[in-house]
C-alpha cells in the first residue's frame, strides 16, 4: 500500500472516510461562463443542455476519517477528462477549516484545498453552510431536505479531477451512502463580495438550484491520483 508522509505522520491509502454527513446542491449554469472559470486546467466542460453546464456546490461534516474530524466546502462543475477519459467532478475550490487536511489534500491528491472558515449547522431540519475567507463572506447556503431514499445505497465508484501546481490528476473514489434525502430545488444562496462569491454570480447562477440532497451517513474511499499521461502523481 501506498503511504504519505504529512506533517510528521503516515497516511496510508486508500484513505478511509468512515463517517460523513454530506450536502449538495446542483445548478445549471452558464456552459461558457464555466468553461471560463476552468480554462486553467485542461478539462473539457459536460454540456447536460446546449450551452448549459452543471456546477454543484457541496458541504461535508466529516466526523470520522483518516484525516481528522474537519468541515468542507466544495466548488465542482461536471466535466469530461482530457483524452476522452471518464466524467466527473472537477473541484474547483475546496476550502476546509483543519490544517492536517489541507496539507495531505494538496501533497497526496492535489486537491486545492485552502484555509478557511467553513461553519456548518448540520443538527436542524434545514442543513446550513456559511463559509468566509479572509474575513469576507463567499456564500451562506442552506439546505431543505426532501424526501427520503429508501435504502442504503450500494457502493458507488466516484470520479474527482482536480489541477494543482501544473498537473491536472484523476482520483479514484468510492462512497456508499444512508439516510439520504434528494428533492428538485431545495436551496436558498447568498453570495457574499468575496472574489469566488463573483465568480459564482458570473456562472449565471439561478434562482433554483436543479437538484439537491443530504445524506446523514457517508462511507468514502480515496485512491491514490493518476496523471493523465498515466503515470503516478
Amino acid at each position: 500500500m501506498a503511504s504519505h508522509l504529512i506533517d510528521g505522520r503516515t497516511v496510508t491509502l486508500p484513505v478511509q472516510v468512515r463517517q460523513a454527513a454530506v450536502c449538495t446542491a446542483s445548478y445549471a449554469v452558464r456552459a461558457d461562463a464555466a468553461r471560463a472559470v476552468l480554462a486553467y486546467t485542461g478539462v473539457e466542460v459536460a454540456e447536460v443542455l446546449p450551452g448549459k453546464a452543471v456546477c454543484t456546490l457541496v458541504f461535508v461534516d466529516y466526523g470520522d476519517s483518516d484525516l481528522g474530524a474537519y468541515h468542507e466546502f466544495g466548488m465542482t462543475f461536471l466535466v469530461r477528462a482530457p483524452g476522452g477519459g471518464q466524467p466527473g467532478a472537477f473541484v474547483h475550490w475546496l476550502p476546509v477549516d483543519q490544517r492536517f487536511t489541507l496539507a495531505a489534500g494538496r501533497g497526496i491528491w492535489g486537491f486545492p484545498k485552502e484555509l478557511a472558515e467553513v461553519e456548518l449547522r448540520m443538527s436542524s431540519p434545514y442543513k446550513r453552510c456559511i463559509v468566509r475567507k479572509d474575513g469576507r463572506l463567499v456564500l451562506d447556503l442552506l439546505i431543505k431536505p426532501g424526501l427520503p431514499v429508501p435504502a442504503r445505497t450500494p457502493v458507488t465508484p466516484l470520479t474527482a479531477y482536480t489541477h494543482l501546481d501544473g498537473i491536472t490528476r484523476r482520483i479514484p473514489a468510492t462512497m456508499r451512502a444512508g439516510g439520504s434525502r434528494i428533492r428538485p430545488g431545495g436551496a436558498l444562496i447568498r453570495l457574499g463580495n468575496h472574489p469566488v462569491a463573483k465568480e459564482l454570480s458570473e456562472l449565471g447562477l439561478p434562482k433554483r438550484a436543479l437538484l439537491t440532497s443530504y445524506s446523514a451517513r457517508v462511507a468514502m474511499s480515496f485512491e491514490a491520483a493518476g496523471r493523465w499521461s498515466g503515470e503516478p502523481a
